[in-house]
């Protein structure tokens, strides 16, 4: 079968959505289908080897020059693809960074869903033609639908049925200032009625997206996120006593809760009696968030607790993996409603325990492996009476582990999801 999938790249971000559709898309090569990974925005960055295309669409500095200058959306396409050189979007990325700030993109966001009718209806033609005339792919996947202005161009010069899967988009739109947010949706459920198909990760956000974006729920399909396990990821060793270890690894921002974990830390280290432990943290940290982890640094200094602190800079796979392996529990606290949770995998690959909140994917997650504890959403006491409970019963803890890891290599492959994706691509053939 010969696929198009079209991803969204995040700038210099390790980002959840790239991961996983580079891991997809992966795991579809290997089982003998043609698909490309086709980036947007800027190119993905990914902790493992990366299989997109090295042509960049929708370029961030075209995108944003297109939107702020009538003159640039006439400017010839040979001047378009020097500026959507991945080295130049990197080097701008690394250098200057792109605004993320979603209040500052509402602007952006609207044009861009006005597809053909946007300010950057140049880049949607561009995409749509070169499907039809060097790709010509069997179907399309789109990976949000941010991007979802693509789609009634893309049909019409294509002709293939588009699907587009639904990973994240309310997160960024829920960001958006109120005007520029109901007009999104408006656009988005529009568009909705082009696509012949959805899949989702994880039934929780299959429920709550169908009503969001006003989706027969029969329409979307569920496919849990999958993790390449020949990358290996080696169990952690037994227990060798305290001072035990609680982890994060994740996005360093406050949605992701870390936070919430510092203050469950500070409260377990302050309740009499407690088991000696320490909190280790890891993950992506983009400049804007430095003072968000410096403020959390400097709570845990003042209480004394710093010496037992530790930020890991985001590491490669293979970091990841001895970081992951050092812990005892991991815990990532998120504030808003997870709609998969590739990190809670990692970790459970790795024969970690996990305990999240009672929201968002995390309660199928750990129904599904065995392998954690829930509590209540921010509510840093519960998650630190939990953390503390499982500190110290070492053969619950470890077992909690080992089944996650059973689990997770059984059912939460990369092969998996790349399998029933392609099943889920074949009704529409």
């Amino acid at each position: 079968m010969r696929i198009a999938y079209v991803t969204a790249g995040a700038a210099n971000m390790y980002c959840g959505s790239c991961l996983h559709d580079n891991t997809l898309v992966t795991a579809l090569l290997a089982q003998g289908h043609d698909a490309l990974l086709i980036p947007t925005y800027t190119p993905i960055r990914t902790d493992e080897p990366n299989v997109s295309q090295r042509r960049v669409f929708f370029g961030g500095i075209n995108v944003f020059l297109q939107q702020k200058s009538a003159l640039f959306r006439h400017t010839p396409w040979l001047l378009d693809r020097l500026l959507d050189a991945p080295g130049l979007l990197r080097w701008v990325t690394a250098r200057f960074g792109f605004k993320t700030e979603a209040e500052l993109l509402g602007e952006l966001t609207i044009s861009m869903l006005k597809g053909e009718h946007g300010n950057q209806r140049k880049e949607v033609a561009k995409l749509a033609r070169w499907l039809a005339t060097d790709v010509k792919p069997e179907v399309i996947n789109l990976t949000n639908a941010i991007i979802s202005g693509l789609v009634h161009e893309v049909k019409r010069h294509v002709g293939a049925p588009v699907l587009c899967t639904l990973q994240g988009d309310d997160v960024f739109l829920e960001s958006l200032p109120d005007a520029y947010r109901t007009r999104a949706l408006q656009l988005i459920r529009e568009h909705c009625r082009e696509f012949d198909g959805f899949i989702a990760t994880s039934v929780y956000y299959a429920d709550f997206m169908a009503d969001y974006f006003s989706i027969p729920r029969e329409r979307i399909d569920v496919i849990y996120p999958g993790l390449n396990l020949l990358q290996q990821y080696d169990s952690r060793p037994s227990s060798n006593g305290p001072p035990y270890t609680i982890g994060y690894f994740a996005r360093i921002c406050p949605e992701k809760g870390l936070h919430v974990l510092v203050e469950a830390f500070r409260i377990l280290r302050k309740t009499a009696g407690s088991v000696p432990c320490r909190l280790h943290v890891s993950g992506w940290l983009g400049e804007n968030h430095r003072p968000y982890l410096e403020g959390l640094r400097q709570s845990l200094q003042q209480n004394g607790l710093e010496k037992d602190f530790s930020y890991t800079e985001s590491p490669d796979h293979s970091s990841k993996v001895k970081f992951l392996r050092s812990l005892d529990v991991l815990s990532v606290p998120t504030t808003y409603r997870e709609p998969k949770g590739l990190y809670i995998l990692e970790a459970l690959a790795a024969g970690v325990p996990v305990v999240q909140p009672r929201h968002g994917s995390f309660p199928e997650l750990i129904e599904a492996t065995g392998g954690g504890l829930l509590v209540n959403p921010n509510d840093p006491e519960d998650l630190a009476h939990t953390l503390g409970k499982l500190l110290v019963d070492v053969v619950h803890r470890e077992g909690l582990g080992r089944k996650g890891r059973e689990v997770v290599r059984q059912r939460f492959t990369a092969e998996r999801m790349a399998r029933e994706t392609a099943l889920v691509y074949r009704k529409y053939l």
